[in-house]
């Protein structure tokens, strides 16, 4: 009985300290407990509770904003997790699916928030209704897969994201979030959504 009592105590304290590393990435040095994988700051012996979603949302708007990426980038939050949507103007030139340099520092900003979580992470690429017929990008679905990859292969070779928690998706024209009939909504149609999924 005391063996068994020993062996569960282990367990328990090794999944306490790997989650303790990992939500101490995130929220720095200050002393914290996990109770129900809920984190709590304890500042002044007072106890705050954080969840690390809200946590997340907080610093990529932050980002956001310093950075004035309002009309590219923003933030929505679902029973998903959080997802950072990411307009094409900024990451490609129009019909090609190479990351512009501007993209790369736009994605290493966000890059430095994510990967201080456990929580995996899924690239998704769509594109407008209007029709590619390239040599290179054949159709929507090669073009939408092709930037998905590279925007993840950038994470994972560029930013040290764990290719283990990383999973790539095109959607092409098949998951508008907006009218495709007009400029402006064919134009919000085309993006990579960085999801940071809920655990």
């Amino acid at each position: 009985m005391f063996i068994i009592l020993y062996a569960i105590s282990n367990v328990d304290a090794a999944k306490y300290e790997k989650v303790t590393a990992a939500m101490g990435s995130v929220f720095g040095s200050e002393k914290f407990r996990i109770d129900t994988h809920i984190p709590t700051v304890i500042t002044n012996s007072k106890e705050v509770v954080i969840e690390p979603m809200n946590f997340l949302k907080q610093e990529l708007n932050e980002i956001i904003n310093i950075n004035e990426l309002e009309n590219s980038v923003s933030i929505e939050n679902n029973e998903r997790g959080v997802t950072i949507r990411i307009l094409d103007d900024i990451l490609f030139t129009s019909g090609k699916a190479e990351l512009k340099s501007k993209a790369q520092e736009v994605l290493k900003l966000i890059a430095g928030i994510i990967k201080k979580l456990p929580n995996d992470v899924r690239v998704e690429g769509h594109t407008d209704n209007i029709a590619i017929n390239s040599t290179k990008y054949p159709s929507n679905w090669h073009l939408s897969i092709a930037r998905a990859l590279n925007t993840a292969y950038y994470l994972i070779q560029a930013e040290q994201i764990d290719p283990d928690k990383v999973s790539v998706v095109g959607y092409s024209e098949y998951n508008p979030i907006a009218d495709n009939s007009t400029p402006e909504g064919r134009a919000k149609n085309r993006r990579v959504d960085i999801i940071v999924i809920n655990e």
